[in-house]
């Protein structure tokens, strides 16, 4: 198995001191001492998946093993336990965040009670993994390995942060006295390898953007050339050349800006660009066959490309409830007529994913299209349900304007720390919440000893 990487958010040298204050304090007798899971926590910061000897008739090796795989796989800081009814029922989850002591989603099944998750919010929107462990449980009517995968399953996807085989892995059981020398003498180089990580991160996100955005900019080139409008014809007046010049100098400004882009937030000023130049095509394409002026409204929902939407309609993502969005004609008559709309998809890691399902990188580019709208506050009723709206609802995310350049870990709309972070019991038990266990019943298993 594997160690989980303990970084800094580069909040400054004082804070990996005090992180690591914290640590000598977890190693204290007092806090091995809470709930008895002091063996669960050691193994969940090597490997990230933890079976209770007493419950491994109900959750073997090879299942726990098989579902780390899964979770290094997915690199995310996604840590589950499987413990006997002996844990406190009220705390098991906060002792076990506070042991473990990265920022993460943490998910645990207990003996009798069933499944329960909660997260740090620099991991995962406020109160989701809360909502995906409650489903999955429900679903999964107390088959463990089943529950436990599906939850792993969900939830990777919305996880932000990365689980990292990290070198120093020595540090959560290296002596006080060395962990002293750590905090003075190792605290440039973790602050410039945490910093490498996250330009990296931010470089791949937007090499990711980058190949959807040069679609878009690709699609509205072809939009511009199949107008086909002479500037100088006869029929043409001054009405549809500014129109024309319009759209053509947001499709310039569009290629420029993607060219220019350096960060994923960078995106949002292209399909900005991108948004003003679709409706003057509409505008000009309504003046040539004298037709009423469009109103100006949002983009399609389904697929930005199709230009501005011409009514809302009554539609449900999967899994998810039905709302109003604003559609084109085409993907209003399809779903009138019952059919799936022209949905845009994008390629992920875990195969293609609808763009507002994708991740939070693509936050910047729905942000764009939308800024022009109210963009902070219609997306996310547009987005409930999916990973982009999960993260645009959360409280943090409403504190800091969205179109501002925050997202999952790039922006600035999150908490001090974020997902894999080392911090030691420096958290916000608060954000840390959940509801009732579900998915146990009378199961059996439990017992005394861990």
């Amino acid at each position: 198995m594997r160690t989980l990487a303990r970084r800094s958010r580069g909040a400054g040298p004082l804070a990996l001191v005090a992180a690591l204050l914290g640590l000598l304090l977890l190693l204290a007798p007092a806090a091995s001492a809470a709930g008895g899971l002091s063996d669960a926590a050691a193994t969940l910061k090597k490997g990230q998946v933890y079976v209770a000897p007493t419950m491994q008739d109900r959750f073997s090796q090879a299942q726990a093993d098989a579902l780390t795989k899964k979770i290094e796989k997915a690199d995310k800081p996604i840590f589950i336990a499987v413990v006997p009814d002996a844990a406190n029922k009220d705390t098991v989850l906060t002792d076990l965040r506070t042991l473990v002591g990265i920022d993460g989603v943490y998910g645990v099944w207990r003996g009798t009670s069933g499944f329960m998750a909660r997260s740090d919010r620099g991991a995962m929107a406020a109160g989701a993994a809360d909502r995906i462990g409650g489903a999955v449980a429900r679903a999964d009517k107390g088959d463990i390995n089943a529950t436990l995968n599906d939850f792993v399953d969900q939830a990777a996807p919305q996880t932000k942060g990365t689980g990292v085989n990290h070198s120093t892995s020595i540090a959560w059981v290296i002596i006080p006295v060395a962990l002293v020398a750590l905090a003075g003498a190792g605290v440039f180089f973790l602050f410039r390898r945490a910093k490498k990580r996250k330009e990296e991160q931010a470089r791949a996100e937007l090499e990711q953007l980058r190949r959807v955005v040069d679609e878009d900019i690709t699609a509205f080139g072809v939009e511009l050339e199949r107008l086909d409008f002479n500037p100088g014809a006869a029929d043409a007046d001054d009405a549809q050349r500014t129109d024309y010049s319009h759209a053509l100098d947001s499709y310039e400004k569009s290629k420029r800006l993607m060219a220019e882009a350096r960060k994923p937030e960078d995106v949002k000023q292209v399909t900005e660009a991108i948004e003003d130049g679709r409706f003057q095509l509409a505008t000009l394409a309504a003046r040539r066959e004298k037709r009423p002026l469009p109103e100006r409204r949002p983009p399609c929902f389904m697929d930005p490309r199709h230009g501005p939407s011409v009514k809302d309609v009554d539609w449900a993502p999967a899994g998810g409830s039905a709302r109003p969005v604003p559609v084109c004609q085409a993907d209003a008559d399809r779903v009138a007529a019952g059919l799936d709309p022209a949905v845009r998809t994008v390629d992920t890691e875990y195969g293609p994913q609808p763009y507002w399902n994708a991740g939070p990188a693509y936050a910047p580019y729905a942000g764009g299209y939308y800024s022009g709208f109210g963009g902070g506050g219609l997306l996310p009723g547009l987005l409930v349900g999916t990973v982009l709206g999960s993260m645009m609802s959360s409280p943090a995310y409403a504190a800091a304007p969205m179109m501002e350049g925050g997202h999952g870990g790039h922006g600035g709309y999150q908490d001090q720390y974020e997902g894999g972070d080392y911090t030691g019991a420096d958290f916000n038990a608060a954000d840390f919440g959940g509801s009732d266990w579900s998915g146990g019943g009378d199961f059996g298993g439990g017992g005394d000893d861990w």
